[in-house]
């Protein structure tokens, strides 16, 4: 069966420690590990970033703070970075999903209008 593998399963650290969390999955044509957060205070998971392929992104609120990295393919390591932990602020459950990475294209970029 299809797995995503999260590690460690539990961490325990104090102010100013840096923490690395660890995704893999195993689900075919699936490209794409998305990081999360869950806080005691806000019960609302709230997207972190992802990596889409080998190409990281994090969200504004996060950005500075957070890192995400790796490769998001089956049977590949994607990383979360906290360099610094903010305590409190940071304490935490942390998911990390696998999805289908998904590709877009927009017509009119493709075509030049004539005038």
């Amino acid at each position: 069966t299809d797995k995503v593998h999260q590690t460690p399963t539990a961490i325990l650290k104090g102010p100013e420690d840096k923490v690395q969390l660890n995704c893999s999955h195993t689900v075919p044509r699936y490209n794409m590990i998305l990081w999360y957060q869950q806080s005691a205070q806000n019960t609302a998971l709230k997207l972190i970033g992802y990596v889409r392929f080998t190409s990281p992104t994090v969200e504004d609120s996060f950005k500075g703070r957070f890192n995400v990295s790796g490769d998001a393919a089956p049977n590949k390591m994607v990383y979360l970075h906290i360099p610094k932990l903010r305590g409190a602020e940071d304490s935490a459950v942390y998911f990390c999903a696998a999805s289908e990475a998904q590709c877009f294209t927009i017509p009119s970029l493709l075509y030049k209008n004539p005038l």
